[in-house]
């Protein structure tokens, strides 16, 4: 039987943390959640039952709320952020007040032998450098002020010994808090009820992984730490480094009267384009479970229930 620990995470009862949750209970975990619920979800009602599962509603802005929590803590995870280049843009002060300073707070305030995960993501990488694959040793080069504002959170954290980031593919699947603006939820959102997209720069690559994977990476994580304490880890499928129009492709598999469309003029605000290896994190024992397919054909499924905009960041 592997160690269990008390776990803090910020922003857990999120699209992440509220499949996180429930899979650290259900591996023997202690875990407690701070989070502000300012989309008013409900995502752990169903792990409210358990007698390891506590909840606090505040701001993991401000050192007050979080440093009690601390106490008694063995493992921090900070998934309390603004996600996505969009929402960032949209309320830009906040976005780097939640995104970077308050993981650097945390920084100061945790203990030498407390662990940290973090969940980057793999934007940083930018345009990459055409075909060539993107390592954790490749450049920084983040295009957008959320990229950049996670760069900087990473290095704060992998400033200390006990850490660990994963820089994290674009992530899809269903949740108890879904995400419907993410770019696989989205276009399979969009081929569903309106049964059409427009591509812009649809020549665009970049790498998946479903939303269960990355919080199994965290799991793997928490139980490989020693041999992968403070080191960054690419987290995504490795056979899915394709573009927005093969994406569309696989979607269409699925649902075949949908249709899409390359824009002769406009550009994609998101200006990401690489591919990602994820041969690290691989040769350490993780190996993800879902595939693109799975994760498409779930969020079928599950669209037949949402039927609004409630489940969007933007």
């Amino acid at each position: 039987m592997t160690d269990t620990y008390h776990i803090l995470i910020t922003g857990g009862a999120g699209y992440l943390g509220s499949v996180m949750a429930p899979m650290l209970l259900e591996a023997g975990h202690r875990v407690t959640v701070l989070d502000n619920f300012m989309y008013r979800q409900a995502s752990l009602a169903g792990v409210c039952h358990h007698p390891k599962f506590d909840v606090v509603d505040g701001d993991a802005r401000l050192e007050s709320t979080v440093k009690p929590l601390l106490k008694g803590a063995d493992v921090v995870i900070p998934l309390a952020a603004l996600v996505g280049a969009p929402l960032s843009d949209r309320d830009p002060i906040t976005a780097t007040a939640v995104n970077r300073d308050a993981v650097v707070m945390l920084m100061k305030l945790v203990g030498k032998t407390q662990r940290v995960l973090f969940p980057n993501t793999n934007s940083g990488y930018g345009i990459g450098e055409g075909d060539s694959m993107c390592t954790e040793e490749s450049p920084l080069r983040p295009v957008s002020r959320y990229g950049r504002d996670k760069v900087e959170a990473e290095r704060a954290v992998l400033g200390r010994d006990e850490a660990v980031s994963f820089r994290l593919a674009t992530v899809f699947g269903m949740s108890p808090r879904p995400r419907i603006d993410l770019l696989v939820n989205d276009f399979v959102y969009r081929a569903l009820n309106d049964r059409a997209v427009v591509l812009f720069e649809s020549h665009f690559k970049r790498n998946y992984i479903h939303v269960r994977d990355v919080a199994r990476a965290f799991l793997h994580g928490i139980d490989n730490f020693t041999k992968m304490r403070g080191g960054a880890y690419n987290v995504g499928l490795s056979d899915t480094n394709i573009s927005k129009h093969e994406l569309c492709q696989r979607i269409q598999k699925h649902l075949p009267k949908f249709q899409f469309v390359e824009a002769a003029i406009g550009e994609d605000p998101d200006k990401r384009d690489y591919v990602v290896s994820n041969a690290k994190i691989e040769a350490t024992g993780f190996k993800p479970k879902y595939s693109l397919d799975d994760g498409i054909g779930e969020l079928i499924k599950g669209y037949r229930m949402l039927r609004n905009s409630l489940y969007s960041n933007v």
